[in-house]
């Protein structure tokens, strides 16, 4: 790690924040000391195809977040719900922030006429009670008609942020944050039960961004670009990674990438600022760039400077790293970008990823030992041979283990098991479900608790 990321690095190399060390100590500190730099850009392609560009310098980001909050103080109390059901873009950005600089608990969420996904809105909602709604003109509207069935007393206060003068930032009241303060609410997918809500932590967000920079060796200059939906924890997490370190981060919808891949493959370029850039893409974004996203003929691309491309959120495969690597390592892409990670919204995010100096790792198994629990190595090509890539080490200040979950003991070595961590960046239990969270979040190892060993 540079000597930008040194202070927050004990004397062993461990993660450690001192006090006044939070979010939003951090983008005030930028709004102060790189008040003219760029800070947050978004391309909007919804009107125009080469897209219009909209940014954000520190200064201010720093006026938006102080005039959103200061209107959340005026209707909300500490620790309420605040929930962000924005379009992607930089309004999205500054509501989340700015329900942290109220002082409240952010819950970063998407807008209603977001298709497919009412029903999850409103388990979600129902769940968290938000006292206010954070969105943008407009989506402000559609917001409204989501509540209109709600008596009048019931229906949460909406804002649209982006109709929120600067001037209202001058009655912002500042409060303290302690390290166990709860920022957001990482809702869970939803996928084998209701969404649950896991309590991020002010130590824990800071905690998880130190160690995606460390992993991928990030410094003040690096540069990233996503496409991510900001409601989901690999999207969020990359927009917050700025306010710790590093230049400013483009910004474009998650539609403006399917449609033309190439557009995210363009902003992760080398441009004249000569800065390393990254992103963090699930699985089928890689594959479905190989096959829309090269450049034209006579156009130019160098993508040399890409420092690492987190693959992440679905199962890894080696024919998408493949197809991505064959197509743009004749325009300078190195064999060692991609980096299959491991993560889970009760870590935050971010668990393990494939160190820098390495290429992704593939192992072949077993497939009828790996179905009984065992981890076999065996040739590729060999008969029942499945590919298995490795998602690297645990990152800095994160131990992991192997554990039978019905004994609660460490399995050996190459056996199968459930995985455990223990961390900073772990969140404090999921909002509202006491004894969800004891059965999640207060395991300890049998016979007794001791440190587990990293592991890959």
């Amino acid at each position: 790690m540079n000597n930008e990321f040194d202070q927050f690095l004990d004397e062993d190399g461990n993660i450690f924040f001192r006090p006044g060390t939070t979010l939003v100590d951090f983008v005030e500190r930028n709004a102060r000391e790189r008040a003219d730099t760029l800070a947050y850009r978004f391309i909007d392609y919804s009107r125009e195809r080469d897209g219009v560009v909209h940014e954000l310098t520190w200064s201010q980001f720093g006026a938006r977040l102080r005039a959103i909050g200061a209107r959340l103080q005026h209707i909300t109390k500490r620790e309420d719900r605040v929930a962000i059901l924005a379009p992607q873009g930089l309004d999205y950005v500054t509501a989340f922030f700015g329900a942290l600089y109220a002082g409240n608990i952010a819950v970063p969420l998407f807008s209603p006429d977001e298709p497919g996904h009412t029903d999850r809105l409103r388990i979600v909602l129902e769940d968290c009670k938000p006292t206010a709604i954070l969105t943008s003109s407009g989506s402000a509207e559609a917001c409204r008609n989501f509540f209109r069935h709600l008596p009048a007393k019931e229906r949460p206060r909406i804002i649209a942020v982006d109709a929120v003068p600067d001037s209202v930032g001058s009655t912002l009241k500042p409060f303290p944050i302690y390290r166990d303060t709860i920022a957001y609410l990482q809702y869970t997918s939803g996928s084998t039960r209701n969404p649950a809500g896991v309590q991020i932590t002010y130590e824990a967000v800071g905690t998880n961004v130190i160690q995606m920079i460390h992993a991928l060796d990030l410094n003040e200059n690096s540069r990233g670009v996503t496409w991510l939906p900001m409601f989901h924890d690999m999207g969020l997490l990359t927009v917050i990674l700025p306010a710790l370190g590093g230049k400013f981060i483009t910004i474009m919808s998650p539609s403006a990438f399917v449609r033309r891949p190439g557009r995210w493959i363009n902003e992760l370029a080398a441009v004249e600022d000569g800065a390393e850039t990254f992103a963090a893409a699930p699985n089928f974004a890689y594959e479905h760039a190989a096959a829309r996203g090269l450049p034209k003929e006579g156009e130019t691309l160098d993508l040399s400077n890409v420092k690492g491309l987190i693959n992440g959120s679905e199962p890894v495969t080696v024919s998408s790293m493949k197809k991505f690597n064959e197509a743009f390592a004749p325009y300078g892409l190195s064999p060692k970008a991609i980096k299959p990670c491991f993560g889970m919204a009760e870590a935050t995010l971010f668990v393990s990823s494939t160190p820098v100096e390495n290429e992704a790792r593939v192992v072949y198994v077993d497939r009828d030992q790996l179905a009984a629990g065992t981890f076999v190595v065996s040739e590729e090509g060999a008969e029942g041979a499945v590919p298995q890539v490795s998602c690297g080490d645990v990152a800095l200040s994160q131990w992991a283990c192997i554990v039978d979950p019905e004994t609660g003991k460490e399995v050996p070595d190459d056996s199968v098991g459930e995985i455990w961590l223990h961390g900073m960046n772990i969140g404090s239990g999921y909002w509202e479900r006491d004894e969800e969270s004891r059965e999640t979040f207060q395991n300890y190892l049998t016979p007794s608790p001791r440190a587990a060993t990293p592991r890959a």
